[in-house]
């Protein structure tokens, strides 16, 4: 119990540095001045304690398990199977490199840039051993684990922005509060939202309320409460210390009963009949796919369901900013944005995105409308454009801001390297063979987790794909429409020659994964294969089709807009032509009466 709450405080610690390092302390064009020098020392410093908690959290929860002393643990091949082979080992592990490697890279963040790079990197380390936690073992997998997860999230930011925003020095406060109180805002509102949706999932309207579990979660849910009416009354200025103070306290008294309950399960009561699909999978067995079971049937993935609501809020909230300033958005981006946003939710939590975890043929439909259907909507809504209309700038003519954050994103080495067409086709197609063809495949499918990876991969390869070929967003690498089209004819090739390899194998590519379920429909295996490849590849062309034809109209268009062009600049060099032999006839005229 003390390593575990010794590595969620010392994480939130970490975090509420980083957030300082990118989002709060003024910086010279992305660089970090004099006024980081402190941040980063006690980064250094809380990072190093973070690495040694972790690692004790790791020794102490392998000793729990087998009930055993620590130099027992140490000198045995326990610990090596249980970081290896063991996925709860394997997470912890993860989050133990992540420590290390924030403390090694601590002492080389000299932009802010590179702070939100080592912040994203953090918040995978602390979120990773939640996949193990209490709630996977409870009803409404997929939303129980999800919705902790985005609560540790939202918490950690609320708590670290706070905690960052106490410990500046007092000419830094007042220029850090606005943001603070951007970032606090939108951290309760999902703090409060998520605690409430995981409470549901554990207890529902169960006696379990009434024990000491259910107890706890209500004094950390009236907890949350409080601090959430609190801090909205806090961010009116600075001069209440005191509450400023009482906020974290009770933060962290929220943060300690997570860590307490997150190592408890509470008795269900009765004889509990034992669900070996729903062990494996997080969901039970569904019923035989109808088409209405398919449609609207409905499995919430909580994390999906999060960061597509949050997607959709920033979308929506970019839209308004421009209409409220008097400029325009055009309708059809905003449909096809959600249109883009209800298939990735149809297909992660829908009747698509249940099946997809029992049947190949169903994973497959979900992979082509994660990374080929769905991308081609959202990129046609143009976000990025309607960020960099949106965020705001520097808070000062020195500060790049958040805006500026982007803009240098989208022109650094490792952007213009990944939108290179041959990288874009390579990660887009190339990753098909890398999944489905190696272990991998099974490695993922058997774990929430790994689920979830292989879900994000679809999603972020066709966004990249589909933004180097139709993209109207800016792109640091201008690709000419010939070479659009070469690519997409090369993938329509590498899909079809994958689709076909798929077909012909004679051997399950899944590693026992589908025969381990033991489903009492589509029971052949094989051909359940074989009819994902295919459909797979019928699927996938379509939209290569689709991208294909609207490269050729993009092509028409600007050699169009090229032609205007050419014809307004000399329909000006003709006029000063014109001009100038105006101009020489009159001097002739003039020279002639002299």
């Amino acid at each position: 119990m003390t390593f575990d709450l010794a590595n969620t405080a010392l994480a939130v610690l970490v975090i509420g540095l980083l957030i300082s390092l990118a989002f709060l302390i003024p910086e010279n064009q992305g660089c970090l001045g004099s006024s980081a020098t402190s941040t980063l020392q006690g980064l250094k410093v809380i990072s190093g304690l973070w690495f040694i908690a972790s690692l004790g959290y790791l020794l102490s929860s392998l000793a729990e398990i087998f009930d055993s002393g620590m130099s027992e643990i140490l000198n045995s091949d326990i610990l090596r199977s249980f970081t290896t082979q063991v996925t709860l080992g394997k997470l912890l592990t993860y989050q133990l490199s992540v420590a290390l490697c924030v403390f090694i890279f601590s002492n080389l963040i000299k932009k802010n840039g590179g702070a939100l790079v080592l912040l994203l990197f953090a918040i995978s380390g602390v979120v990773a051993p939640l996949f193990q936690s209490h709630s996977s073992s409870q009803g409404s997998h997929g939303l129980a684990i999800g919705s902790l997860v985005i609560h540790v999230i939202a918490l950690s930011f609320w708590i670290g922005s706070v905690i960052a925003l106490k410990v500046m020095p007092k000419h830094l406060q007042a220029l850090a509060l606005a943001r603070v109180s951007t970032i606090a805002l939108w951290s309760s509102l999902s703090v409060v939202l998520t605690g409430l949706t995981n409470a549901w999932t554990r207890l529902r309207l169960s006696q379990d309320w009434f024990t000491g579990y259910g107890a706890l979660i209500g004094v950390k849910l009236v907890l949350t409460l409080t601090v959430f009416v609190v801090a909205s009354r806090i961010r009116k200025g600075l001069a209440a210390n005191t509450l400023v103070l009482f906020e974290i306290g009770v933060m962290a008294a929220i943060l300690g009963i997570g860590s307490i309950l997150n190592r408890f399960t509470p008795r269900e009561s009765g004889a509990v009949e034992f669900d070996r699909v729903r062990e494996l999978v997080g969901i039970s067995m569904p019923g035989e796919p109808t088409l209405s079971r398919v449609f609207f049937e409905y499995e919430a993935n909580g994390l999906f369901l999060g960061a597509l609501i949050l997607a959709t809020a920033l979308y929506v909230r970019g839209v308004v900013a421009l209409v409220r300033r008097g400029d325009g958005w055009p309708v059809g981006r905003t449909i096809s944005f959600a249109i883009g946003i209800s298939l990735l939710d149809y297909a992660t939590s829908g009747g698509l995105g249940l099946y997809s975890h029992f049947s190949f043929q169903y994973h497959m439909i979900a992979h082509m409308v994660l990374s080929m259907i769905a991308p081609i909507a959202i990129i046609l809504s143009a976000p990025i454009t309607l960020a960099l209309r949106t965020l705001p700038i520097g808070r000062d003519r020195s500060e790049r801001g958040i805006r500026g954050l982007l803009i240098a994103a989208l022109h650094s080495r490792p952007i213009q390297i990944i939108t290179h067409p041959i990288a874009a086709i390579a990660i887009f197609d190339g990753s098909l063979f890398a999944l489905y063809f190696t272990p991998l495949f099974s490695n993922l499918m058997t774990g929430h987790f790994g689920h979830m990876i292989m879900n994000f991969h679809f999603i972020a390869a066709g966004l990249l794909f589909f933004h180097v070929i139709v993209g109207i967003d800016p792109n640091p690498r201008k690709v000419h429409h010939l070479a659009r089209v070469v690519i997409l004819l090369a993938a329509m090739s590498i899909h079809a020659f994958f689709s076909v390899a798929l077909m012909s194998a004679n051997e399950l590519i899944d590693g026992g994964y589908y025969q381990l379920l033991d489903r009492p429909w589509a029971t052949d295996l094989l051909s359940d294969q074989k009819m994902g490849a295919a459909i797979g590849w019928a699927m996938g062309e379509i939209p290569i089709v689709a991208a294909l034809i609207a490269t050729f109209i993009q092509w028409v268009r600007s050699d169009e807009r090229e032609a205007r062009r050419a014809d307004r600049r000399s329909s000006v060099d003709l006029a000063e032509y014109n001009a100038y032999l105006e101009q020489l006839s009159g001097r002739n005229d003039s020279s002639q009466d002299k």
